[in-house]
């Protein structure tokens, strides 16, 4: 008697590929993706049992006659049986595949319930016709598994991006073939062309004292990255430093010698990330580097359009299995806390990485707990090596010790206070208070200035004041990308030929911005964000004496800070009172314990996201919920659409109902994100086109101008340019 061929697919062009063909090649690719955290016997075991319901009678009628059978759960047969045996990690991936991983639940769920509990206890079509074809392998339990839960939920979402990735693979390269996934240079060929750039520098005769200090800083990264095995590190560079270049020779000589398998960047802002990943792919060429973030080329296009480089880098995007990574630490971190399968395919490459946090100050103080816990997990336990780079570390070394009693954080760059000190380009000075005049006084008098304000008003209040010759500058995100964009060029080209350039900017410059002034002002805030304006001051050292080149602290009369920065604002002035150089590592540690005294530990983990998992909870593994919880950026904005530029013909498209994916990533560089009270106010003044409940189209440029911005003084129909 012939035996009957069960079908997991079917091709367009007629082709079946059947259940047992399918979990044995998700089960191949899902266990060589888990052997990276030595989790190879998980990573097969899920991979066998995830289409197990495909063998049912009601799913293999569904997939022979899909228009007249109906759809059929398919995934919960796997998961019950991963529950029966005790393998919770395997049964939350499998009941997940599809829809994303549930919440655990609690002991009261019925099987109606969509929580794991609830389908554990959920009747299905009878599939056992699957002890005829699959074998499933006994599966050990990882020492580390057990011991707590938030460590047991991570390793189920690495699990479970092993699965999903293996099952788009398998199911992928059956529908439509082979696609062109990988053929990236190898590191140890990455290394070479770095070494290739580095060496001229290195083997230079002479060179200024700054270039001698950044290759001493480069040398350091190169032989510890060699040396130091995988772990926890801190890079710790004043800005100017050559830190970027640094960090990343650190990443492939610790890459190349450990054996790993790629380097990942993780960036605070897309406002500096195209800087970044042009220093990158100038060096390691641009087919090797993945730039994963809202507005990088390959997103901006249909598929249909895109180049055979740009779709394999949109392919990339979806697993990071290129060499070199370099994304957002709002794509990092939120997907590490995400539920669903797009987001969460990726993480298994995370495992044998190095990872780069650069300016790591910046991690958001509300999920900072969680997002150590994450870092701590991938390097204990995922064989990661992970770096903290910045000019102004946060003190996180007892918040590590806490999550992790293991790991112990050392230090890559060699120098401490000397260092500051050898590349201190400026001086700090406190004015005290100033009214607005007083301050727009004074950026007057200066050829070149920097002013950083804390508010986007503030901004636009100032640069009113300043002469109008071509010279003066509002930056705040106001502006869209494509205008901050080209200014920052204008200024970058104003301040190559001194010509006068004064520059009033919210905080969005300070990060990574690679740009060079001999004065600047900062509004008072944190000491980091003083700090990061300092290192737009004589970045590049050509005035040989810092006390010619101040850096000017300040407050403005009756416009008090806003809310959210009186915890820095307090942390700051208490490192005044007690240190006697702001500028030094040892007021950077001080500033940071106090601020993380003042918010308490609870202001941390501010929704509570690890405690969550524990196993005293009473709903255990609250995956969908803590996806929907977990959010970096805060996002009670809306989105206004410009039409300016190659914007016109795509608002033109929007409004005519031709909506896709590609065309809301093509206006990205031609929008502006504005809080609900001035969206309103646009509103009720006619200036908007609502697409929908969270975005509009300006109806007239008389609202945006190109060199302020949006217009925040709409009132009733009428308004003012400030």
């Amino acid at each position: 008697m012939e035996q009957k061929v069960y079908i997991a697919h079917r091709a367009e062009d007629g082709r079946a590929q059947s259940v047992k063909a399918h979990l044995e090649g998700t089960a191949a690719l899902s266990e060589a993706f888990a052997s990276a955290f030595g989790a190879a016997e998980w990573g097969r075991w899920a991979g066998l049992a995830h289409d197990i319901g495909k063998y049912s009678n009601a799913f293999q009628r569904r997939i022979n006659d899909p228009d007249h059978a109906p759809r059929t759960d398919h995934s919960t047969a796997g998961a019950q049986e991963a529950w029966q045996r005790r393998l919770a990690p395997a049964a939350f991936a499998i009941a997940g595949h599809h829809a994303g991983l549930p919440d655990g639940g609690t002991r009261l769920d019925t099987a109606d319930y969509p929580t794991m509990i609830g389908r554990s206890r959920k009747q299905v079509p009878d599939c056992g016709a699957w002890r005829q074809e699959i074998v499933l392998p006994q599966v050990s339990l990882l020492p580390y598994l057990g011991r707590d839960g938030f460590t047991d939920s991570f390793f189920t979402r690495m699990l479970y991006s092993c699965l999903v990735d293996a099952d788009f693979l398998d199911t992928e390269t059956f529908m439509q073939g082979l696609q062109p996934r990988g053929d990236y240079a190898a590191l140890p060929v990455l290394l070479e062309r770095l070494s290739a750039k580095t060496d001229g520098w290195l083997n230079a005769a002479s060179g200024s004292a700054l270039n001698r200090c950044r290759n001493d800083i480069l040398r350091a990264c190169m032989e510890r990255g060699t040396q130091w095995p995988r772990g926890l590190y801190t890079l710790t560079v004043p800005t100017g430093g050559g830190k970027t270049t640094a960090s990343l020779a650190f990443a492939l000589h610790h890459a190349v010698e450990r054996g790993m398998k790629r380097v990942i960047y993780v960036i605070p802002y897309t406002s500096i990330i195209d800087q970044t990943v042009d220093v990158f792919q100038g060096i390691l060429g641009e087919e090797n580097v993945l730039a994963h973030y809202g507005e990088a080329a390959f997103r901006q296009k249909a598929p249909e359009d895109l180049t055979p480089e740009e779709y394999r880098q949109l392919l990339a995007s979806e697993n990071w299995d290129a060499p070199l990574v370099v994304t957002t630490a709002v794509q990092f971190f939120e997907s590490l806390y995400a539920n669903r399968s797009s987001r969460c395919r990726k993480l298994h490459n995370l495992a044998d990485s190095v990872i780069i946090f650069d300016e790591a100050q910046t991690l958001p103080l509300p999920y900072l707990r969680p997002c150590c816990a994450a870092i701590a997990q991938l390097v204990e336990h995922y064989g990661a090596t992970a770096v903290l780079c910045t000019a102004t570390q946060p003190a996180l070394g007892p918040l590590f010790g806490e999550l992790a009693q293991s790991l112990q954080m050392r230090e890559i760059c060699p120098g401490g206070t000397a260092l500051y000190q050898t590349l201190r380009r400026c001086h700090l000075e406190d004015l005290g208070s100033l009214s607005l005049e007083g301050l727009a006084s004074r950026l007057r008098e200066h050829q070149q200035v920097l002013c950083v304000v804390n508010r986007r008003k503030t901004a636009q209040q100032i640069y009113a004041t300043l002469p109008k010759d071509g010279g003066s500058f509002c930056l705040t995100t106001l502006l869209c990308a494509a205008d901050r964009r080209a200014k920052l060029a204008e200024i970058r080209r104003r301040l190559k030929e001194g010509l006068p350039c004064r520059v009033v900017s919210t905080s969005l410059i300070e990060a990574g911005v690679d740009v060079d002034f001999p004065v600047a002002y900062r509004e008072e805030a944190g000491l980091d964000s003083l700090l990061q304006t300092a290192g737009r001051c004589n970045r590049e050292g050509r005035e040989g004496n810092p006390t010619k080149c101040p850096v000017y602290l300040f407050k403005l009369e009756d416009s008090p800070a806003p809310r959210m920065l009186e915890p820095q604002i307090t942390a700051l002035r208490a490192a005044q009172r007690e240190q006697g150089e702001l500028d030094l590592p040892e007021a950077i540690a001080y500033y940071f314990k106090t601020l993380y005294g003042v918010k308490g530990d609870e202001a941390l983990d501010q929704k509570n996201i690890v405690e969550s998992f524990d196993y005293r909870q009473s709903v255990q593994f609250p995956f969908a919920a803590v996806a929907k919880e977990f959010a970096l950026i805060e996002n009670p904005t809306k989105t206004v659409y410009l039409p300016i530029d190659e914007g016109e013909d795509l608002c033109q498209q929007l409004q005519a109902g031709q909506a896709n994916r590609a065309l809301y990533r093509k206006l990205g560089p031609y929008s502006v994100e504005v809080y609900s009270e001035q969206y309103q106010a646009l509103y009720q003044a006619g200036a908007l086109n609502p697409i929908d409940e969270r975005s509009a189209v300006l109806t007239s440029l008389t609202w945006y101008d190109r060199e302020t911005g949006l217009r925040s003084d709409a009132q009733g129909g009428q308004g003012l340019f400030l």
